[in-house]
C-alpha cells in the first residue's frame, strides 16, 4: 500500500522481465499507488481486495490464480505473503512462491512465521546480504534457501551530469552547497536528524528534500521551529529524480532502521554525488567509510553535520569518494545483473515444481 523503493523495485523488475519475453502481472489493491503507476511502466496490474489479511482477500487471490495459471508467484510484504500462502495451499496444483524481503525489520520468531518462510515459500530473496545473514542468524532459516539479489539500477540513466545546468532547470541556487536526500518521508529515513544537523552548518549549505510521506507535517514544523525556511526546500515526489541528483554537491541518507540496499543511495552514487550515510541494514554493501562514502552513527546529528561539512570543504575527498562509489555500483548493482539473478531463481523454483509433479505421477 506504500510507495517507495520496494514498489519501484517491483515495477522495475517486472518491466525488465517483460522486456526479456516473460509475462508479468502485478496483483494489488485498487487504492495502492503501484496500481496507478503500473501503466506508465508498461506493466499490467490487476486490482484485488488484498489490502488486509482477510478471508475475502484469500478467496479473491485463489479465484484469480485458478483463472490465470502462472508459473511462479512473488510476494513482497507480510499481508500479501500470508494471503498468497493460504490461497496457494488450497489450489489443486503446485505453485511455487518466492518471498522477497526488502527491509531489515525483524521477522517474528514463532511457528507461523517459520511455516510461512520455510514451507509456504519455495525460495526467499533478500535485497541485501546483511538481510540474508539476519534471517539465518536470528530466525535460523536455512542459508541455502535464501538468495541476496540487490536492486539493480540503470547506470546509463543515472550518470553524472552538469550541475549548473541541472540547478538552472530546477530553479536551485547556483552558489550554495546543496545537500540532498531522496526518500519517502518516513521516520526511520532520518530526515529529522538531517534537519537537526542543518542547524549547526554554515548558512551557505542548503538542503533539498525530494519525496513525500507521512512525516511531512512533522518535518515542516521542524523547519519552521528551527528557522530553516530559507535553507530547506521540500519539493515532494518527482517523476524523474535524475536532475535533482545531478544538481547536488552531497547526498545524505541518515537512516536508522529497516533498510535493505537503498535504491536512492545507489542512484546518487551512480550520479557521482559524494554520500554521507549510516551502517544500517545492507547499506554497508554500498557505503565503505572513507572509500565510497562517509559513514556516521545512526541518530547522531552532530556526527552527520561534521561529515557533511567535511565533504563541503574537502572537494578532493568528495570527488575521490564519488568516483569510487560510481565504479563500485556499476560493477555490482547493475540492472541486468538483477534481472539475470531473478530469472535464474524463477527458473529454479519452476524446475523444482515440474520435477515434483513428475515424481507424484
Amino acid at each position: 500500500m506504500g510507495w517507495g523503493g520496494q514498489e519501484i523495485r517491483i515495477l522495475s523488475e517486472s518491466r525488465g522481465l517483460i522486456g526479456r519475453g516473460h509475462q508479468a502481472t502485478i496483483l494489488c489493491p485498487a487504492e495502492a499507488r503501484i496500481f496507478s503507476e503500473a501503466p506508465a511502466w508498461g506493466v499490467p496490474a490487476v486490482a484485488l481486495p488484498i489490502a488486509r489479511k482477510r478471508p475475502a482477500g484469500v478467496g479473491a487471490l485463489r479465484a484469480w490464480l485458478r483463472a490465470n495459471r502462472c508459473d511462479v508467484l512473488n510476494t513482497h510484504s507480510s499481508t500479501d505473503s500470508w494471503l498468497a500462502a493460504l490461497a496457494v495451499a488450497s489450489l489443486e496444483w503446485t505453485l511455487p512462491i518466492v518471498r522477497t524481503r526488502h527491509i531489515s525489520a525483524p521477522v517474528p520468531k514463532n511457528p507461523f512465521s517459520r511455516w510461512l518462510y520455510e514451507k509456504a515459500a519455495a525460495k526467499i530473496v533478500t535485497t541485501g546480504a546483511a538481510l540474508k545473514q539476519q534471517l539465518v542468524a536470528e530466525n535460523g532459516f536455512p542459508a541455502e534457501r535464501i538468495e541476496s539479489v540487490p536492486t539493480g539500477i540503470d547506470a546509463g540513466r543515472f550518470r553524472p551530469g552538469k550541475r549548473g545546468e541541472a540547478r538552472a532547470k530546477l530553479g536551485l541556487s547556483a552558489q550554495a552547497t546543496l545537500v540532498g536526500i531522496v526518500a519517502t518521508l518516513r521516520s526511520w529515513k532520518g530526515h529529522g536528524f538531517l534537519l537537526d544537523a542543518m542547524r549547526s552548518l554554515p548558512a551557505t549549505i542548503e538542503l533539498v528534500v525530494v519525496g513525500d510521506g507521512p512525516m511531512r507535517p512533522t518535518l515542516e514544523r521542524q523547519v519552521e521551529e528551527w528557522d530553516l525556511r530559507q535553507r530547506v526546500r521540500m519539493v515532494g515526489n518527482q517523476t524523474d529524480v535524475v536532475p535533482w541528483l545531478q544538481a547536488l554537491d552531497i547526498f545524505a541518507l541518515p537512516s536508522y532502521a529497516n533498510e535493505g540496499v537503498p535504491q536512492a543511495l545507489i542512484q546518487a552514487m551512480l550520479c557521482a554525488v559524494p554520500c554521507v550515510t549510516t551502517n544500517v541494514g545492507s547499506i554497508a554493501e554500498l557505503a565503505r567509510d572513507g572509500e565510497t562514502a562517509l559513514v556516521v552513527p545512526a541518530r547522531d546529528a552532530k556526527a552527520l553535520a561534521g561529515a557533511l561539512e567535511r565533504l563541503a570543504t574537502d572537494r578532493a575527498l568528495a570527488a575521490e569518494l564519488a568516483r569510487a562509489a560510481r565504479r563500485h555500483c556499476v560493477e555490482n548493482f547493475s540492472y541486468d545483473r538483477m534481472l539475470d539473478r531473478m530469472e535464474a531463481i524463477y527458473g529454479e523454483v519452476c524446475g523444482a515444481r515440474v520435477e515434483g509433479e513428475r515424481a507424484l505421477r
